[in-house]
This record gives structure tokens, C-alpha cells and sequence, in this order.
């Protein structure tokens, strides 16, 4: 499974949503400026990402699966 490439660009996908829900948690946790400014912006980027994930993850699966 690992042999193949769009496990690593899952794999990455997965970690960008990590990243992003990281610093999402944080700016919350903080507060202030930082939170009022970009929190809604985290937010539907860490949607966006995660779509991106759970198509590249479904496609992952399948491949694997007839292969």
C-alpha cells in the first residue's frame, strides 16, 4: 500500500487538516485579534481540506482495493 503515491498525497492531505485544526484550536484557545479576524476563515479552510482528505482517502482505498 505504501508503494503507492496517492498514499503519500493522502497521508499529506491528512496532515494539512492536522496543521490547520491545530492552529484553529490555538487562535481559539488565545483568543484576542487573531481569533475575531481569522477564525472563520480556519474554519472553512479546514472544511475545504478536509473534503479534499476524505475524497483522496476513498480514492486511496479504492485503488488499493483493485490492485
Amino acid at each position: 500500500m505504501t508503494d503507492n503515491p496517492l498514499f503519500y498525497v493522502t497521508l499529506f492531505a491528512c496532515l494539512a487538516v492536522l496543521a490547520v485544526l491545530l492552529v484553529g484550536v490555538g487562535g481559539f484557545a488565545r483568543g484576542g485579534e487573531f481569533n475575531r479576524k481569522y477564525a472563520n476563515k480556519i474554519m472553512r479552510l479546514r472544511l475545504l481540506l478536509q473534503f479534499i482528505a476524505v475524497i483522496l482517502i476513498v480514492a486511496t482505498v479504492y485503488f488499493a482495493g483493485r490492485g
